[in-house]
């Protein structure tokens, strides 16, 4: 038998002596990041995984070598300072952001905790950034906005619609992304000869009056500005665009593939995939000020031929070439 001191030799010899992969693993500390989207787990879905993905690209493993806390504002905006409150006290490494009410409400809690922006509109203009090439302080990402895509969307309408000259927009006062796209589209339409009809929605129970407004002013098209409001409610506006009779056009695929017309815009997926590089980047010692914002560079196009059917619409064989993903 071993006496006291001779047993506690053992353990500690046998603990110096133990470099198996697990036992190192456990000494390392595993980086535990926060997500804050401002819409539901439903909408979240496809950017969710886009993430992840991204993530296992970078090399990470969600439970392994990465814990991810995620948290969803559930289309209600007033949640997002409470939830950036939580992420902060947990004391994450990293902060990832969906859209500019996401990364406002977590950089009021902090100037320190790296933030990861997904799809900023103006990161310049909100203050997030000092310069797109030279962000400084905690932020950076990728700034989703191009203003020209305004006008391309209006154009794919014009191809589709024979003598197009009434379209209507519908879009939320209340979100400055919003407002920015609004104001490109209005300079488009004048550009392009059309009426521009501006509905206003803030709250789902807008979204019947909003259409019935449509019928009344002899709409002939719809652009339906992206938003937490409009993109959680796009099975709803995709169906009443249908009954209404008004081929409709905005920028996540999300909305397509709920029964709308056409979207046309920057692929959400692809970015919130390519913000995982950013997070690998910080979390390997790089400051988040010394990452220039990147914008996207590829643009995705999708119909959906059964709304075009059921609308009566023949859609161009050029546009259908051209488009990115046909659903059928």
């Amino acid at each position: 038998m071993l006496g006291r001191r001779e047993f506690v030799g053992c353990i500690a010899g046998a603990v110096l002596l133990d470099t198996s992969p697990a036992n190192a693993q456990s000494s390392t500390k595993i980086p535990r990041i926060g997500v804050l989207y401002t819409g539901t787990l439903a909408t979240a879905g496809l950017v969710s995984e886009a993430f992840d993905q991204g993530l296992r690209e970078q090399g990470y493993v969600e439970g392994q070598n990465i814990f991810v806390e995620r948290r969803f504002g559930d289309a209600k905006p007033e949640r997002l300072s409470e939830l950036a409150v939580d992420l902060v006290r947990l004391k994450v490494d990293l902060i990832v952001t969906s859209v500019d009410e996401a990364t406002a409400a977590v950089r009021q809690q902090t100037r320190t905790i790296p933030i990861v922006m997904t799809a900023s509109v103006d990161p310049v203009a909100r203050g997030f950034v000092a310069s797109l090439a030279r962000p400084g302080g905690n932020v950076t990402g990728l700034a989703g906005f191009s203003s020209e895509l305004a006008g391309k969307r209006l154009e794919l309408l014009r191809e589709i619609v024979p003598r197009l000259s009434r379209v209507a927009i519908m879009w939320d006062p209340g979100v400055r992304a919003s407002l920015l796209e609004y104001d490109a589209t209005e300079e488009a339409a004048r550009s392009l000869h059309l009426r521009l009809q501006s509905v206003k929605v803030n709250l789902a129970g807008d979204i019947d009056g909003a259409f019935s407004a449509f019928v009344t002013d002899r709409a002939q098209a719809l652009v339906v500005v992206s938003s937490t409001l409009t993109l959680d409610k796009r099975g709803t506006i995709a169906t009443l665009a249908l009954k209404n009779r008004l081929p409709s056009i905005t920028s996540p695929r999300a909305f397509p593939e709920a029964g709308g017309l056409m979207a046309y815009g920057a692929s959400l997926a692809g970015l919130w995939r390519h913000s995982a590089a950013f997070v690998d980047k910080i979390l390997k010692g790089v400051k988040p000020g010394e990452l220039p914002v990147e914008r996207p560079t590829k643009f995705e196009l999708v119909i959906n031929t059964n709304t075009a059917k059921a609308l009566g619409l023949t859609m161009p064989r050029s546009l259908l070439l051209m488009a990115d993903e046909v659903i059928q």
